[in-house]
């Protein structure tokens, strides 16, 4: 079956630091396809704080055109919202059940991880690669031995969207922070310029 692992976010946008990871993922473990789980806008946060879900999967779609070992995945934007990580493998599988599924979470995630909706099952079924953080709002638990869940040598790159956000609100450059394509793309749609800036990664 064909390893894919499934990396989760709002990427608001996405930059270097994703790509690092998803790289780092496809070559250094036996995953063979990283997808990019672009998540939907959450109906409870105010609307100017997070771009459509379509603009940033077509972000995410502009920084990986060339590269086949991504892709872009919109399955949790038809999904009941919130939408839980059981739920949206579940989808998955039936759509691909050839198709063997995994996790990749940084490690500050491992920390709350028992609070995710049925982690035993995500454990039990799933195999779940975590990437190395500096700043964790907390240490990471027992779960970080769990068989399931391999903690990984990737590189650490302390680079987030919000950084992203406030330099472009600043009027500064991101030339280097963001692929090309993606950079123009926020140039020529005028985004971030005059947004409300929430924290997030």
């Amino acid at each position: 079956m064909k390893k894919v692992g499934l990396f989760f976010g709002s990427f608001n946008p996405i930059h270097i630091g994703h790509l690092v990871i998803a790289e780092y993922m496809v070559e250094f473990t036996p995953l063979e396809q990283i997808w990019f789980v672009v998540s939907p806008r959450n109906p409870l946060k105010k609307k100017e704080t997070l771009l459509n879900e379509t603009h940033r999967i077509q972000m995410v779609r502009l920084a990986i055109e060339y590269d086949n070992r991504f892709k872009a995945s919109s399955i949790e934007f038809k999904m009941p919202r919130p939408s839980y990580t059981i739920n949206t493998l579940s989808l998955l599988n039936e759509k691909h059940p050839n198709i063997d599924f995994s996790l990749i979470l940084g490690l500050d995630n491992v920390a709350t991880f028992h609070k995710w909706k049925n982690y035993e099952q995500l454990l039990k079924h799933y195999k779940i690669y975590v990437y190395p953080r500096i700043y964790s709002a907390e240490e990471p638990s027992v779960l970080a031995k769990h068989p399931s869940i391999v903690i990984t040598e990737a590189p650490i790159v302390e680079l987030s969207s919000t950084f992203i956000r406030n330099a472009i609100h600043e009027g500064k450059t991101i030339k280097h922070m963001v692929p090309p394509q993606v950079g123009d793309y926020i140039r020529d749609m005028h985004f971030y310029k005059k947004v409300e800036l929430p924290e997030d990664s």
